[in-house]
């Protein structure tokens, strides 16, 4: 792919043992690297925002497929001069940005046509998800997500209505994106072998979505899914209002469980309840 050494040896010489307190499980596959950056569409002219590169495997990828630009966040300052390296060898192309993808404003580091593409750290994946869904303004600064996820998470955030795995995931990724888990990965592609596979998952945002407030619509489906089994007219008690004008206001039986209300009916709800609120 380049002529930069072996990922192994990077690590090698900077010391970079993973940290499970920091979610980190290192890609060292270069041939997989290289599959889940065509993943990511054709890059030429696009600005890639990566979060999470420990020693680089995916950047260099990113980089070798002709992104235009890749702005690397990494908060393991251990990761920071292997980082560097490749930044020398492809000049002007690689910025590094130290520190915590959940402190960092993403969209500020927008240039042109953008994409996320990244071996998200497991333990921060689904709040760095979930903020990317919620952007304001929207259509987000982002043409598409490639990203990778444990496989029990990218399930849910493909999941349909009536399905186990449907849940707050499944409603804010539908309303707006359309999402699909491309392939999933073992863990003997990773240094060191998580417990679980995990699946590279690409979300491309929707336009128009329905109309409706991210913040309401994220808490009306955490009150419905947190008690998953219970029916709305219970669960959604949790919202602090009745719920009985809600689910009148919406159509929706009262009988009817969290996991049976397809994502119109959650944006009903979340608009309802929002209407209620500003009474």
């Amino acid at each position: 792919m380049d002529d930069l050494p072996p990922l192994r040896q990077v690590i090698a010489r900077h010391g970079l043992s993973a940290h499970k307190a920091l979610g980190q499980n290192f890609l060292l596959d270069l041939n997989l690297t290289a599959r889940i950056a065509r993943a990511a569409g054709d890059l030429a002219g696009v600005t890639v925002i990566e979060v999470g590169p420990g020693p680089g495997g995916l950047t260099r990828a990113l980089l070798a497929a002709g992104a235009r630009r890749v702005v690397a966040i990494e908060r393991d300052q251990r990761c920071l001069p292997a980082l560097e390296e490749i930044a020398g060898h492809y000049p002007g192309r690689l910025t590094i940005v130290p520190g915590d993808a959940l402190a960092v404003d993403c969209a500020s580091l927008a240039d042109g046509p953008t994409r996320i593409v990244a071996n998200l750290p497991y333990n921060i994946a689904t709040p760095l998800l979930v903020g990317w869904l919620r952007a304001e303004p929207w259509p987000p600064f982002y043409d598409s997500m490639t990203l990778m996820f444990q496989r029990e998470v990218a399930e849910r955030i493909v999941a349909s209505p009536g399905s186990k795995a449907y849940g707050r995931l499944g409603v804010l990724a539908g309303w707006r994106s359309n999402a699909a888990i491309l392939f999933d990965v073992s863990p003997r592609a990773f240094t060191p072998p998580p417990k679980v596979v995990s699946s590279v998952v690409r979300l491309v945002p929707k336009r128009e979505p329905l109309p409706c407030d991210a913040a309401a619509l994220e808490r009306v489906a955490t009150a419905a899914f947190g008690q998953r089994r219970k029916m709305l007219r219970q669960s959604l008690k949790t919202l602090g209002v009745d719920p009985a004008p809600l689910l009148a206001a919406t159509g929706i039986a009262e009988t009817r469980r969290a996991e049976e209300v397809d994502i119109a009916g959650f944006v009903a709800l979340a608009n309802a309840f929002q209407e209620t609120a500003r009474g």
